[in-house]
């Protein structure tokens, strides 16, 4: 029985992250303040050189290496970005999602900007 609510649980949590991705790429051509309504207020708010902004929504994934039902919370670890485009209109121009090793305190925009990783698409 335990292992039937689990698997329910785990079947559960993949069908709301998943719609959770499209949730956040349906979002261009919405309002930031109606963005930020649904979200939350953003872990990082970068300049970008177009006179808008990059939201930046992070979660910290833990990865259990021995693939055991026990704390996540020793092993490696990796962040999944969320980066979300307001133009100088205040709208939503577009997303993009990476997935990075490096925390949200360690975005440097004027460096990433440079290598071309932060620019609208």
């Amino acid at each position: 029985m335990k292992k039937i609510i689990v698997i329910a649980a785990i079947v559960f949590l993949q069908i709301s992250c998943s719609s959770t991705k499209n949730s956040m790429a349906s979002s261009v051509g919405e309002s930031k303040s109606k963005l930020i309504k649904i979200w939350g207020t953003p872990v990082r708010t970068l300049a970008d050189n177009k006179e808008g902004e990059i939201l930046v929504y992070a979660d910290q994934v833990f990865v259990n290496e021995n693939h055991s039902d026990g704390p996540r919370m020793a092993g490696q670890n990796y962040w999944n970005y969320n980066y979300v485009y307001i133009g100088k209109d205040g709208k939503v121009t577009s997303t993009r999602q990476e997935k990075q090793n490096y925390p949200p305190q360690a975005l440097d925009s004027q460096k990433i900007t440079g290598m071309n990783l932060l620019t609208a698409k």
